[in-house]
């Protein structure tokens, strides 16, 4: 349920009063009846999120085989049933279901993204009903409860507030903010966004300061958070440039082989007057030597073992296309917190009076010093500096400590900042024991406490809002001592650094009376200092973010936060430069239709105040575009952007589980930095891939002429669809493996993407293609011929041109290593520690398959003598010098150009 105000504008509790909100729930700061909170239950449903059935197994399976190429075999083997030959039925058919095997066993994708949202739901909740404050289970939550929160409680339900006491909220995972949001009762604007809605608390986030007592407003799907599974459940899987390709590909094919297949049984009957099983046979091994049978293996295998060599770099593949779809990407859109900065609070400045300091290090790990200029310095013989850290650091309740090697927090973000610059000053606050303490609230903005000094003089410390001490200091430091207050100054100070998108505190303290504090005593106070904190950048992220942009790759940032912290930190990361304009806002969003949204991508790449519909229509106005989308993200608000993208990049350490299983690529250590590898290692694999799809091909070509040659002439078939489907199968998995061990060419980070819509194979590679082809086939007809001229029979000089076709493939690997330069030279053969290996194992099959009976049988294969080896060797060997007297004359062609 959500709220209906008499104008029907649903969502606008935030902008209402809590007394209006009350009356439009019809429910009084009593609470429900049980009787009304059961009706209530019955009508509106528990506040639970609905778990989607998963798509069963077979089915899942199944889909593997809704493609056209094997639809294409699946009716060769029927038509092999129907002519009785069972074991070519067999092998074609296995075959099918071994692709398909496959393609199952990888994918193992289960949609648990809603999963990973229900258990962020709060287990029970504090409700007032009857008259009197009970536990009940949450999912017994329905608009119109009035519900209380405390420190450490996750909220249940959506609220709106009716009554706050120094409440802050961590919403990171809702928004993307790294600091907890301050709450009151006050209502904000209509039109403002989640992160700014500071008059409600959204389910799943968890208190981490003061008391509120709020009035539900939306339970289950209707909440916030239930919103963010809906648009998870609504969004359809997406197709990789990868899977776009083959299917492409595969349909073009399909048509050239039906074509073909239809002109062979007519010239086969017409001219040669062939029986109707003779043609049937040759029309089946014409369609099963034209489809590459072994691409999805190859495809799966290359991809599984760029799987392999990521995660070694931390970057864990859960969905095997995304690896070659990185190689593709145009576009990286990240967020902020956590991914291009550490989401640890920093102390990056300190000013006083008397000094700027500059502060160096990173998140909570107190390694790092402090300067003034280029002079490091210690607190000794600067006492602003120590005036302002010892307040800092002892008006704080934050604990840092370090576990197994890794520097963490207990307590607030900037407490924490401001513990850690403590640290790294060497400042001991166990030497100014507290004797009373008054904590921060969003009212007045401070906290104080009053404490005894080492020398034993009691005295009042305060950090907060710089304008809320400004107005209540008189003094500031001076060299000697104190001096009046140049409020002008200290206001130029604060604007400077809030311009650099750092958050700033101010500290003061003055000398105490008794043991106590209060507001009261807050006056008079000696303005000490200002410390500028902000969630830095990752140094590794930044020459990340320039090798993207090197590699054609532009890197967009989408944030929860505030445009101008965006903006700053965008221009700190190189991700826009000083002259580009404020970050684009969730509200100028909101605003533009989907065509104008498309133009705003294409000029903006810092975008602020984000919510999850925001990020999921930026994605999808940059796919409109024609980009290649990853989108990285740790926060539920991120997981629908995730799935919809091209790539889903989620974080390992910070990300929710939500996010993970939307995602199809999890970094282990949260880095962006990884992110460039992973596209640096996803443009490899894509290369590797092009090099044996182009290797792969000429076979099929080859065989597929041999056939078509046979048929003109009427002679007998070289070779038999099941000798056809064999050879495809072991070059497939032996010498085409070899290639995806190929390493990445030097200019791999410096050149553009591969443009969006490339077919599988490029026009400028269909020569080279074409030629190969009908070397191999020329060779395999001709040992043929030659193995019967000799007097072989028929199984014998079939078993000679299939070590043609082999070793013919062998020799075209080497060709293939270098689309460009010469294999004419030592690292053709050294280069790949897999080249040799594989063409030993290749070897090996075909020694099996002319001697061992059973494959005598299976393939209608023969054991052969020397000549069986040397002849198709010679003619390998022929292959492979012209094609590279083809490499000398396109590059002199190219050179003439």
């Amino acid at each position: 349920m959500t709220v209906q105000t008499s104008a029907g504008h649903p969502e606008q509790a935030h902008a209402l009063t809590a007394d209006e909100t009350l009356e439009a729930l019809g429910v009084s700061a009593d609470g429900l009846t049980s009787a009304e909170a059961q009706q209530r239950l019955d009508r509106y449903g528990p506040n639970r999120l609905e778990a989607v059935a998963p798509e069963s197994a077979i089915k899942r399976f199944l889909s593997h085989f809704d493609d056209v190429l094997i639809y294409i075999l699946l009716a060769a083997a029927a038509l092999k049933v129907a002519m009785g030959e069972w074991i070519d039925f067999w092998v074609i058919l296995s075959v099918a279901v071994i692709n398909a095997v496959i393609g199952f066993v990888q994918e193992g994708r289960a949609e648990q993204a809603l999963a990973g949202i229900r258990t962020m739901l709060s287990a029970d909740a504090q409700v007032h009903r009857d008259g009197a404050w009970s536990s009940i289970p949450a999912e017994q939550l329905v608009p119109g409860d009035i519900v209380r929160v405390a420190a450490g409680a996750k909220v249940p339900a959506d609220l709106r507030l009716i009554e706050a006491s120094n409440l802050r909220v961590e919403e990171a995972a809702l928004t993307g903010e790294a600091v907890p949001s301050d709450k009151r009762v006050e209502p904000v604007a209509l039109r403002a966004g989640i992160g700014d809605r500071s008059s409600m608390l959204f389910s799943s986030s968890l208190v981490s300061a003061g008391q509120g007592v709020g009035v539900v407003t939306a339970t289950g799907a209707q909440a916030e958070i239930g919103r963010i599974t809906t648009l998870l459940s609504e969004i359809d899987a997406f197709d990789t440039p990868l899977t776009r390709q083959i299917a492409g590909f595969g349909k073009h094919l399909s048509l050239v082989i039906a074509v073909m297949a239809l002109a062979m049984v007519a010239i086969g009957k017409l001219l040669h007057g062939m029986p109707a099983g003779e043609l049937i046979s040759a029309t089946i091994g014409f369609a099963v030597a034209a489809i590459p049978e072994g691409l999805p293996a190859l495809v799966t295998i290359t991809l599984a073992l760029g799987v392999q060599q990521m995660a070694k770099r931390n970057a864990i593949v859960r969905r095997l296309p995304a690896v070659e779809t990185l190689g593709s990407v145009t576009r990286i859109c990240s967020d902020k917190t956590g991914t291009l900065t550490t989401n640890e609070m920093t102390v990056r400045t300190v000013v006083t009076p008397l000094g700027d300091y500059s502060v160096e290090g990173l998140g909570y790990d107190p390694s790092g010093t402090i300067r003034q200029g280029d002079t490091e310095v210690t607190l000794a013989g600067h006492g602003d500096l120590l005036a302002t850290v010892a307040v800092m650091s002892v008006v704080n309740d934050a604990v840092v400590s370090e576990t197994d090697g890794r520097w963490g927090l207990v307590g607030e973000p900037t407490e924490g900042a401001l513990r850690t610059l403590g640290l790294k000053a060497g400042f001991d606050p166990s030497g100014y024991p507290r004797t009373a303490v008054l904590p921060f609230d969003s009212d007045h903005k401070y906290m104080a406490t009053a404490n005894t000094t080492p020398e034993g003089h009691r005295v009042i410390m305060v950090k907060g809002a710089p304008d809320r001490l400004l107005d209540r200091a008189t003094q500031q430091l001076a060299p000697g001592g104190t001096a009046p207050l140049d409020r002008d100054w200290w206001n130029a100070q604060v604007d400077a650094l809030s311009t650099q998108g750092l958050r700033v505190l101010a500290a003061a303290s003055r000398p105490a009376d008794a043991d106590t504090v209060t507001h009261d005593d807050l006056t008079d106070l000696v303005l000490l200092g200002i410390t500028g904190i902000v969630d830095p950048p990752r140094p590794e992220a930044i020459t990340a973010i320039a090798t993207c942009h090197a590699a054609g790759i532009k890197v967009t940032m989408i944030t929860g936060d505030h445009a101008g912290t965006a903006t700053a930190i965008s221009r700190e990361m190189g991700i826009v430069d000083e002259s580009t304009e404020s970050a684009v806002t969730g509200a100028e969003l909101e605003a533009a239709s989907d065509t104008e949204l498309r133009s705003i991508v294409d000029r903006t790449d810092t975008f602020a105040r984000t919510s999850p519909e925001h990020k999921l229509r930026l994605v999808r106005a940059l796919q409109a575009n024609g980009e290649i989308v990853a989108m990285t993200g740790d926060g539920v608000n991120d997981a629908p952007a995730l799935k919809r993208a091209d790539v889903g990049v989620a974080m390992g350490i910070k990300g929710t589980d939500a996010t993970k299983e939307a995602a199809d690529i999890v970094l282990a250590d949260d880095n962006f930095a990884t992110i460039e590898y992973a596209v640096e290692e996803g443009r490899r694999i894509n290369d590797n891939l092009n090099k044996s799809v182009l290797f792969l091909l000429p076979t099929n070509g080859a065989q597929s002429l041999v056939v078509l040659v046979a048929v003109l002439f009427g002679t007998t078939m070289p070779l038999e669809p099941v000798q056809i489907l064999w050879v495809n199968m072991i070059t497939a998995v032996t010498l085409s493996l070899a290639l995806a061990y190929e390493p990445a060419e030097a200019d791999i980070m410096r050149r553009p993407p591969r443009a969006p819509g490339t077919p599988l194979v490029s026009a400028r590679f269909l020569p080279r293609l074409g030629l190969a082809s009908l070397l191999i086939a020329a060779a395999t007809l001709a040992t043929f011929l030659i193995g019967l001229r000799l007097g072989l029979d028929v199984a014998a000089a079939q078993t000679w041109a299939v070590n043609t076709l082999a070793l013919g493939q062998a020799a075209y690997l080497f060709n293939s290593r270098f689309l460009r330069e010469s294999s004419l030279r030592r690292e053709a053969l050294v280069g790949n520690p897999l080249i040799w290996p594989v063409i030993g194992v290749l070897v090996l099959l075909q020694i099996a398959f002319a001697y061992l009976p059973v494959l005598n049988t299976w393939f209608g294969s023969a054991p052969v003598g020397v000549l069986g080896w040397a002849v198709p060797l010679g003619f390998a060997v022929a292959i492979f010098l012209v094609m590279e007297g083809v490499k000398v004359l396109v590059r002199r062609s190219e050179l003439r150009g």
